[in-house]
């Protein structure tokens, strides 16, 4: 169940009174719900002070800086030699790393041997909004403390054309193969537009930038170096539009389940959704299906997540896939 990070921190303070702190935990959710600020937190509770931004001489901070946008295996290995010294103050030493499904392969690999044999009197935080492109051997080494909005968002304006989409096939009823096919090429015309939306952006803000450069005597390595990094901000963001709209996805049927139990319960109103303003389409599949269905639906949309984080999936076919299940009758 995820916490608003001041429930998070509450919880972690009680640990922490009892001695039962793990010494390496994933803080996961979704972009403004709190997970820097209770790592921040959590490392004054071990420093005993109160920390600004993470900036501490014992708090070593590590995220994506490379031209690739990946946190690079030399920065794991500089991170591994601070933590093997000894505390600046004689105290805890801790390690933060952002963004940390931005780990290269081979520094994530390194990465476990520390997680693996911690040194001595440290502890690590994970940050991460995408943790399902995290190694499964990284995840297993974690206590996940995923954490959620105080509010609910606003639906950006292509996730609103996907809701939009979800409530016509929902209210059409009965649905067959034909629609699910319907559904998921809707889904991947958003995706599309998502992805030229991001390209766009990229390439004018590299054009802008050769405007400024490009009587640079290195500009030919330099254009090199940026085309590489814009090439890698575009995959990365493209990630996380697709994410955003897996999301809503994996809310469409938590609702319904939600709304299924709280019927069961004879309490509707107590329903906390995700996506309020189509309570009542979620109310009726909760109506339509079973929960048993419902569990099924929403499986498949997680063995999606789980399988578009493998590089070598066809990302068309997994989706075709995972729709025929999820929406196919």
């Amino acid at each position: 169940m995820p916490f608003t990070s001041d429930e998070a921190f509450t919880l972690l303070e009680s640990a922490h009174a009892h001695d039962r702190l793990a010494h390496a935990y994933l803080l996961t959710g979704p972009t403004g719900s709190g997970k820097r600020a209770l790592a921040n937190q959590l490392c004054g509770l071990l420093l005993g002070e109160k920390l600004v931004n993470l900036e501490h001489r014992d708090v070593h901070v590590i995220e994506p800086e490379s031209k690739s946008r990946r946190i690079l295996i030399e920065q794991i290995r500089e991170l591994e030699r601070n933590l093997n010294m000894r505390s600046l103050l004689g105290g805890h030493k801790i390690g933060v790393i952002v963004d940390a499904d931005r780990l290269q392969p081979n520094a994530a690999n390194a990465f476990l041997k520390t997680l693996e044999e911690p040194p001595g009197h440290s502890s690590l935080l994970l940050l991460s909004t995408l943790p399902d492109q995290l190694l499964e051997t990284i995840l297993s080494r974690c206590l996940e403390v995923p954490l959620r909005l105080v509010e609910a968002r606003k639906p950006t304006p292509i996730q609103q054309k996907l809701l939009d989409a979800l409530q016509a096939h929902a209210r059409q009823g009965q649905s067959g193969l034909v629609d699910a096919f319907r559904l998921v090429r809707e889904f991947q015309v958003l995706l599309s537009e998502a992805k030229e939306s991001i390209q766009a952006e990229a390439e004018a803000a590299l054009k802008a930038e050769e405007k400024h450069y490009k009587q640079a005597s290195d500009a030919g390595k330099w254009l090199e170096d940026r085309e590489d990094y814009y090439k890698a901000l575009i995959e990365s963001r493209y990630v996380a539009a697709r994410h955003s709209l897996l999301e809503t996805l994996e809310q469409w049927w938590a609702d319904a389940l939600r709304q299924q139990a709280a019927q069961a319960a004879a309490d509707h109103a107590s329903a906390p959704l995700d996506q309020p303003a189509f309570a009542a389409d979620t109310a009726t599949l909760a109506d339509r299906y079973s929960t048993n269905a419902l569990l099924r639906k929403s499986a498949a949309l997680e063995t999606l997540r789980e399988h578009l984080a493998n590089p070598g999936v066809q990302e068309q076919l997994a989706l075709e896939c995972a729709f025929l299940r999820a929406f196919g009758e």
